[in-house]
């Protein structure tokens, strides 16, 4: 019996200490629930929410006349929450009556599953009640538009449980064309004028409270947010045709004498702006691309320096146009360092106006010894006024210094300023030897290079950008004319006869330059041909310098016929482009006259008509009318031939451009597919053959 009391005690015993625990432990909980619940939830949200940043849009950057160089564009990445209460309200009734209808579109959206397939994983991820279900990434902005129409997602956030990521990407709708001035968007990487102008571009990021849940992905809270502020746009200086123009020229001459790397520059006389700036470097593969920006990276200059040592020599009054200079055949010994001059001549006693012309280094080289060799801080003086020994300042990171070697200097020598003469011993820019001849040009005027115009935010300008003298007179009036003099009768008399134009004058400076290739010296003969100048030399409108470094050993390496050419092509297409047809009184007779081969122009009759009053090409009007027109040679007079167009026969597309068969084809209801660029010469559709909509038109273009 004592035993039986003793077991009942201890179970009793163990029941009431359960009985009790149990209690405290539903009274923790209902303590922990409701009185300390906010405190917890609020440690749990600490744990699970965040603060993130937005990032801008950022700016635009744009040419002068308005095209788009660089533009962000939106992407986006698509998610679903399957845990959205209208998505799962009234047990799915939603989203079951949406699912066949959506896959279908999501299926010829974007091609890449069977609309069964996208059936099979939207049901898996609403079984699965997944939150943050991806459906797709890098949705383009056009196919996102078109996804919000869809069946469920246009329903809106709250009952389709769509969310979108939006994200930037950074296009450069021209990619190749001044890709390095305007610059690559890395996060490692950002160069040109999107760094230099990254403070405007970038905007101010904003921020968002997001919660993270299983997986790693977050998902916005709502009404937690402060939006970022966009980017302000940049407006350049640069002209995309110009541009366009200048980077053609210079890849057509690289290509041919596979060159290693080159550079050409266009600037405005008048003001300092670069209209264009092409830098073209060689990978490992033998393709082009704009690598650096060489255009603002010294070198030897060669040649094309000879006109600072005239214009010292000139401004000092130590020499005149004819005072008499002994090229002793081309070559000159002193110090016993030889000085040779690029071509044999054999020309002794000739002007100092005669020695600019043929380039002749030896000349350059005992003018400046002559006169400088006992003061050559006083040549070295020179320099500094023409800021030859500082940057440009123009308005992009990264121009490197330029090295001019002084007295006192370790790498000083005797001969380094007979050999500064003609343009060595001595690392100048490209872009600094264009200011110099761009200020004889100007009267004079020395300007600062720029490539902004002006700041725009929401279309209007906040910050503008203005021409700058940064040396008001680089010499006297009379020395002035008499480097004009000598740029002008290279062109006539010396190493730049060949690119001599009829239309226009021209006043340049050929130079070719042997360049070291590091460790191993001058002894794989690489030269560095260069031209600089300006046109039309009576009234200069644009400078230009084209520097380009050959290969080892390239059969071709003058000035004269590897960047001059390259020269002359950019300035024979900016006079007819931007010169002679905007000053009627210039002399350009030549340019008006008709092709005497036979030709076929086609095109919408307004715009027909305008190029022709613009040209003031005489023309004669056929009969017929008609939106277009076909003008054709007649014997010796062009006739604008309208035509009616049949919406349901093929019209001839000859010599139509793409811009106008589009147009056409597609107000006719056909596809057009094609090939080549220019004006049409073949179309898949006779002309006259009757069309259906939707019939495919191949055309090929010359």
């Amino acid at each position: 019996m004592e035993v039986k009391k003793d077991i009942l005690w201890r179970v009793n015993l163990g029941f009431i200490i359960m009985a009790v625990v149990g209690m405290l432990i539903l009274g923790k909980a209902f303590y922990i629930q409701q009185v300390q619940g906010d405190y917890w939830r609020g440690m749990s949200d600490s744990l699970h929410q965040k603060i993130v940043e937005l990032d801008a849009e950022r700016g635009t950057i744009y040419s002068e006349d308005g095209s788009m160089l660089s533009t962000s564009i939106p992407q986006f990445d698509i998610y679903i929450d399957f845990v959205a209460d209208g998505l799962r309200e009234k047990n799915g009734k939603r989203f079951r009556e949406n699912v066949d209808s959506l896959s279908i579109c999501l299926s010829k959206l974007f091609q890449d599953q069977t609309a069964s397939t996208y059936r099979k994983m939207l049901q898996q991820g609403y079984r699965e009640k997944d939150r943050y279900f991806l459906l797709k990434r890098k949705v383009s902005f056009k196919q996102y538009q078109q996804l919000r129409t869809f069946p469920l997602v246009r329903l809106g956030r709250n009952k389709s449980g769509f969310v979108a990521d939006t994200k930037t990407i950074r296009l450069n709708p021209y990619k190749l064309l001044a890709s390095r001035t305007i610059g690559l968007l890395r996060d490692s990487n950002k160069v040109g004028l999107e760094l230099t102008y990254n403070h405007y571009l970038r905007g101010v990021t904003g921020k968002r409270l997001v919660r993270y849940i299983s997986g790693g992905a977050s998902v916005p809270v709502d009404d937690l947010e402060i939006e970022p502020q966009n980017g302000k746009d940049v407006v350049t200086t640069l002209d995309v045709n110009i541009q366009d123009v200048t980077e053609n020229a210079l890849m057509k001459m690289m290509e041919g004498n596979e060159a290693e790397h080159g550079c050409a520059i266009v600037m405005e006389v008048k003001t300092g702006k670069i209209k264009a700036i092409a830098n073209l470097g060689r990978d490992k593969t033998g393709k082009y691309w704009e690598d650096y920006n060489y255009a603002i990276t010294p070198s030897e200059p060669g040649s094309t320096f000879k006109l600072a040592t005239m214009l010292a020599v000139l401004e000092d009054k130590k020499a005149t146009l004819n005072t008499q200079v002994d090229l002793h055949g081309g070559e000159w010994k002193i110090f016993g360092q030889v000085v040779y001059d690029s071509e044999k001549h054999g020309l002794n006693k000739v002007t100092l106006k005669q020695a600019f012309e043929h380039s002749s280094n030896v000349g350059m080289a005992k003018l400046a010894w002559m006169h400088y060799g006992a003061s050559p801080k006083q040549f070295l003086s020179h320099l500094s006024k023409l800021r030859l020994d500082t940057l440009t300042g123009i308005d992009i990171n990264g121009e490197i210094g330029p090295r001019i070697y002084r007295p006192g200097n370790r790498s000083w020598s005797r001969t380094t300023l007979p050999w500064m003469g003609f343009g060595y011993n001595l690392m100048v820019s490209p872009l600094q030897v264009l200011s110099l001849y761009n200020a004889v040009a100007n009267n004079g005027v020395m300007l600062r290079p720029y490539l902004v115009n002006e700041i725009r935010e929401d279309g209007s300008a906040i910050k503008t950008f203005e021409p700058v003298a940064v040396n008001p007179q680089i010499c006297s009036k009379q020395t002035l004319k008499a480097l004009q003099a000598c740029l002008e009768g290279v062109m006539t008399n010396g190493t730049g006869k060949a690119l001599e134009n009829r239309n226009y004058k021209i006043a340049g400076k050929t130079g070719t330059a042997l360049v070291a290739n590091g460790k191993r010296g001058y002894i794989d003969r690489i030269y560095q041909s260069s031209f600089a100048g300006y046109f039309p030399a009576d009234r200069p409108e644009y400078s230009i310098i084209v520097t380009i470094k050959n290969k080892p050993r390239a059969l071709k390496f003058y000035g004269a016929a590897v960047a001059g050419p390259v020269f002359k092509e950019i300035a024979d297409q900016l006079f007819s482009l931007k010169i002679a047809h905007q000053n009627p009184a210039l002399p350009y007779a030549a340019l008006k006259k008709m092709d005497s081969a036979n030709y076929a122009y086609a095109g919408y009759t307004k715009d027909i008509k305008k190029v022709v009053t613009a040209l003031k090409l005489d023309t004669k009007e056929g009969e017929g009318k008609g939106n277009y027109s076909r003008m054709v040679k007649q014997g010796n007079a062009s006739v604008i031939a309208p035509a009616s167009i049949s919406m349901k026969q093929m019209p001839a597309l000859h010599g139509m451009g793409l811009k106008d068969v589009v147009y056409l084809c597609e107000n006719l209801g056909m596809k057009v597919s094609v090939t080549g660029r220019g004006k049409v010469v073949e179309q898949s559709v006779a002309p006259g053959r009757a069309i259906a909509k939707g019939q495919i038109i191949s055309v090929q273009l010359n």
